[in-house]
């Protein structure tokens, strides 16, 4: 989520300005480079639902042993993890909504865009019937998301829920004031809370093709329409929030300078 540079065109995401800086260059719009940012979002997509909807599938067969918190972490653990591993790679959106959101900002190139997510929904696709070969017969579980209540309260709750997760994303991975280092914790964190929260009520999907996925290989495809649309109107929102108030080029010490509690506590001379 930090580097989004590809041959062809480079994108500077670690800007503080509201629209980055981005450079053309000359050159093939397929190169190796691109590929291997395609397969890092394969992978990466691949073992984010591997693992967080596995877990949903143990929990269902082995007597809720997993239970929602278990699952939060897992879905948590995964993504910081992913975040860590791939994210100097290819970016580790591994969410169709997260790159759509960095497009319409402006710190991702469009015509990358429709790689990028098929890459995605192949690896949770890939992932998916993974699950289903695995846990066949009394074990075969739906891994994919479903409202438990009315179709409104899921679409405001997948809303509320990409949003929060996507303006994490933006202030720690987009922002060079931000420390840099701890994105991965930070918006692993927030998937954690997100599906806590979240979970009981729309399955905490966050991701369309973490809902797609499951469905394709299930032809489960009840209320699918919240789980492709909500995410992405609330990530392309969070990313447009943290844009309006990235409102300075000015060194965090200076911005903070009035602030007493910075102040009283001698913190804003070592802050960047």
């Amino acid at each position: 989520m930090a580097d989004d540079g590809i041959r062809g065109v480079e994108v500077d995401i670690k800007d503080t300005n509201p629209t980055p800086k981005i450079k053309e260059e000359t050159g093939r719009w397929f190169s190796l480079p691109f590929f291997q940012k395609l397969l890092a979002e394969v992978v990466g997509t691949y073992f984010l639902v591997f693992a967080g909807c596995g877990s949903v599938v143990v929990n269902k067969n082995n007597e809720k042993v997993v239970t929602l918190p278990g699952i939060a972490i897992v879905f948590g653990l995964a993504v910081m993890v992913i975040v860590y591993t791939i994210g100097h790679i290819s970016g580790a959106h591994v969410n169709p909504a997260v790159t759509i959101a960095f497009t319409v900002t402006r710190r991702f190139p469009w015509k990358q865009v429709p790689a990028y997510v098929l890459a995605q929904q192949l690896g949770a696709t890939l992932a998916a019937g993974t699950l289903r070969l695995l846990f066949t017969g009394i074990h075969d579980q739906f891994a994919g998301t479903q409202p438990s209540g009315s179709d409104v309260q899921a679409f405001v709750v997948e809303f509320i829920a990409t949003f929060y997760l996507m303006f994490v994303i933006c202030g720690v991975a987009t922002d060079n004031r931000a420390i840099g280092e701890l994105a991965g914790l930070a918006v692993g964190a927030t998937v954690l809370l997100n599906v806590m929260v979240t979970g009981p009520i729309t399955g905490a999907s966050l991701n369309p093709v973490r809902s797609l996925g499951p469905a394709i290989v299930s032809n489960n495809y009840r209320g699918i329409w919240i789980y492709l649309l909500a995410p992405t109107m609330g990530a392309i929102s969070g990313a447009a929030v943290y844009n309006t108030i990235r409102f300075t080029d000015k060194p965090l010490r200076e911005v903070v300078r009035s602030g007493s509690f910075l102040r009283n506590s001698g913190r804003s001379g070592s802050n960047r």
